[in-house]
């Protein structure tokens, strides 16, 4: 438990560890930046869509993303991390996100689920048994098949995206930290050619 508890204090500033060395080893070309941002953009967008339906804390999230996986803001940060680790050329740093990523949010998803087991007994027990803890469902969580105890999720809303949930969640972040690897990426790049 207390590496659960390690490895949620400690996800970002890792992040701002790895940052400088994704550009000492990036390659960056006009492929690997393109393919990247694609991919960093659908991971962006993951993270947003799940942002602007998640009232944390106050209500469980089931329907929106959250229908598909129980931690899509993980999954939006492992695409968005896999995109720019394309951008950057370097193969082995792609390993060493990969490596990062299973040693550090791997642990805060197990301790995110413990806390809103806690926080929502009934509907988390329901809702957990029905969705994956990270790789997605084909099929939304209720859609083609009931919900084993439609009671339990009474009290919570069908949570639809709502920018002000994405504002005050400050998830406009990860789009501007994006913007600016990118932009040194490219120049990088270019400086290369």
């Amino acid at each position: 438990m207390r590496y659960l508890r390690f490895a949620q204090r400690i996800r970002v500033p890792v992040g701002f560890i790895l940052a400088p060395l994704l550009f000492v080893v990036s390659r960056p070309g006009p492929v690997s930046v393109v393919a990247g941002s694609v991919v960093a953009l659908v991971g962006l967008g993951i993270r947003a869509w799940a942002s602007g339906c998640l009232k944390k804390n106050e209500e469980l999230a089931t329907s929106g993303p959250y229908a598909y996986t129980r931690n899509p803001l993980y999954l939006g940060t492992l695409v968005l991390g896999l995109g720019i680790s394309i951008c950057t050329g370097s193969w082995w740093f792609t390993c060493i996100f990969a490596v990062f990523y299973l040693v550090v949010y791997i642990p805060v998803m197990i301790a995110e689920a413990e806390t809103l087991r806690r926080l929502f007994p009934d509907q988390y027990r329901a809702y957990s048994g029905h969705v994956p803890m990270f790789v997605p469902n084909v099929l939304p969580f209720g859609a083609g098949r009931r919900r084993p105890t439609e009671s339990a999720f009474d009290s919570a809303s069908e949570q639809v995206f709502d920018l002000s949930l994405y504002i005050r969640h400050r998830e406009y972040r990860a789009l501007l930290g994006f913007v600016a690897v990118l932009g040194l990426l490219i120049i990088k790049a270019v400086l290369r050619s």
